[in-house]
């Protein structure tokens, strides 16, 4: 029986980098809502004699979810669901944001979950993001929704992003969305672990791929003020981690988050944070 890798936003970015990776020993479906790209893409990994196929899949839907997830299990053992699709702060507003990085995870996650088998294994990406911003702000209380009442969810969260100023909005949802992601993956980990099959999430920082250079009007480069490798990170960098976190060298991993940031939120500071962004002014 073929292992199967699905991976969302696979077009692109780290979905695509980790495919090249991963395609290496698992059969792959890769899931974008641009056909365009995704063709081009499995083009690519053609090129390097790694064996894939396309489907466009809506994570913000959930029925598009559910059928990408049954599909992907019915061409063999779903190994791997590597989650990587998401907006940032310059793709989307508020709301947008939040449907797809936060309800997008809780749709992939519920439906792999009621497929998992025994070494199978779910990476949600969340962000160095969720690590930044103030406790104080995060809706945490209202996390605990995303379990058994999503529209309550979705109400809480953005309440809370419609506080603040509509400038700050897309920003905040993004960074919230990300908290939520980690946060959940780890909450799960028991209900996967009850499958024999593990769950965790991968906090990605600066990286030079499309999004991470179209953040850099968010903040991105700022960022890299305060890290301990001063320069954007490769997307091969992320990938070799998440495939290594997919596999079943790790298989008494799970129910964790892990930070590849290069070391911006070990060195994260209110004082780090205003030096930084007064110093991408001048």
């Amino acid at each position: 029986m073929k292992n199967i890798s699905l991976i969302t936003g696979g077009a692109g970015g780290m979905g695509l980098a980790s495919a090249k990776i991963i395609g290496k020993d698992h059969y792959l479906i890769l899931c974008d809502l641009n056909q365009d790209r995704l063709r081009k893409a499995q083009q690519e990994l053609a090129e390097l004699d790694i064996e894939s196929e396309t489907l466009i899949c809506d994570v913000s839907d959930q029925r598009s979810v559910e059928e990408a997830i049954v599909y992907a299990a019915g061409k063999g053992h779903l190994a791997s669901v590597i989650h990587t699709a998401g907006v940032s702060p310059q793709m989307g507003k508020a709301d947008l944001i939040m449907k797809i990085n936060a309800l997008g995870t809780i749709y992939i996650t519920e439906a792999f979950l009621k497929l998992a088998k025994p070494e199978s294994v779910l990476i949600n990406i969340a962000s160095m993001a969720g690590y930044l911003i103030p406790s104080l702000i995060l809706p945490k209380r209202g996390y605990k929704y995303a379990f058994n009442d999503q529209a309550t969810f979705f109400k809480k969260m953005m309440s809370r992003v419609n506080l603040f100023p509509k400038k700050q909005r897309a920003g905040l949802s993004y960074s919230i969305s990300k908290n939520f992601v980690s946060w959940y993956s780890k909450k799960s980990a028991a209900q996967f672990g009850a499958k024999g099959a593990r769950i965790l999430s991968i906090s990605p920082g600066s990286f030079d791929t499309d999004m991470g250079r179209l953040e850099e009007k968010s903040g991105s480069a700022a960022m890299l003020g305060m890290a301990a490798i001063k320069r954007f990170g490769k997307p091969e960098e992320i990938a070799e981690l998440i495939a290594f976190m997919a596999s079943t060298k790790q298989g008494y991993t799970t129910g964790i988050d892990i930070p590849c940031d290069g070391g911006v939120t070990a060195g994260y500071s209110a004082k780090a944070m205003k030096k930084a962004l007064a110093n991408k002014k001048h």
